[in-house]
């Protein structure tokens, strides 16, 4: 047997019958609104503590052993608290590719979380971090072409924040492209940044691929945005993340 393809079977093995995470976490969920139609897009699921601390606490708790029941553990808590809030629109959820062996045997968990709790599936975003694409486009991209075959919509998050997008986005072209933070910053009165994102924009309309912008903070950055095109948009300007809860909008 193919050394991968041990390790893979090993660890779906592990996911079945292997110990409890040890740690347990919670979601924070923050908006992606629509400026055009001035409603709600969808809500980003934000993985948190139980005591409110940042991502950054839960991750480093993630190791190569329990990567796949994190994964599978953060899809399905995403989907019961979005469930209990009962809101319109997208849920968009975070995913490891490493964490995923075989998507059609993997997504059955996702799956099942969202019949227990009348989730529409049709309305299941999942994104991927750029950052994620370097280790193996193949694999990614596999992945994203059954999800969107299953309905699902997919996104490419912090596009611009590394090396392996533009390859990612010649092999696949998601639903959605969500442009890093960075690139978003003073942009209104940055002209680097602006030719940057006029031509990401661009390079996207013609793939048929929508943007969004996240990060945003002003009010200045999201009307420049909006200048451009890009109606779908994310930040503190209309919503810090909200623990276990759906934050109040405050439309610029």
């Amino acid at each position: 047997m193919h050394t991968t393809t041990r390790d893979h079977l090993l660890a779906c093995e592990g996911c079945r019958n292997g110990e409890p995470l040890g740690f347990d976490f919670t979601m924070a969920f923050q908006p992606i609104v629509d400026l055009r139609s001035r409603e709600v897009f969808g809500y980003e699921a934000l993985v948190r503590g139980l005591s409110g601390e940042g991502a950054p606490t839960i991750l480093a708790q993630v190791t190569d052993a329990n990567r796949y029941r994190f994964d599978q553990a953060c899809r399905v808590k995403a989907v019961e608290l979005a469930s209990s809030l009962g809101f319109d629109g997208y849920l968009s959820i975070n995913f490891m590719p490493n964490a995923i062996y075989e998507p059609a045997t993997c997504i059955r968990t996702t799956l099942a979380a969202a019949r227990r709790h009348d989730f529409p599936t049709d309305r299941l975003l999942f994104e991927v971090s750029e950052g994620e694409a370097s280790a193996d486009t193949s694999h990614l991209t596999s992945i994203l072409t059954d999800y969107a075959q299953r309905g699902f919509k997919t996104a490419i998050d912090d596009f611009g924040a590394g090396y392996a997008g533009l390859g990612l986005l010649a092999e696949f072209q998601p639903h959605f492209l969500k442009l890093d933070m960075d690139l978003i910053r003073d942009i209104d009165y940055d002209p680097v940044r602006q030719a940057i994102v006029r031509a990401q924009v661009s390079m996207c309309t013609e793939l048929g691929v929508s943007v969004i912008a996240e990060g945003i903070e002003s009010r200045a950055e999201s009307q420049w945005l909006l200048g451009v095109g890009v109606h779908l948009q994310q930040g503190y300007l209309f919503a810090r993340p909200a623990f276990e809860k759906l934050p109040t909008v405050a439309w610029a």
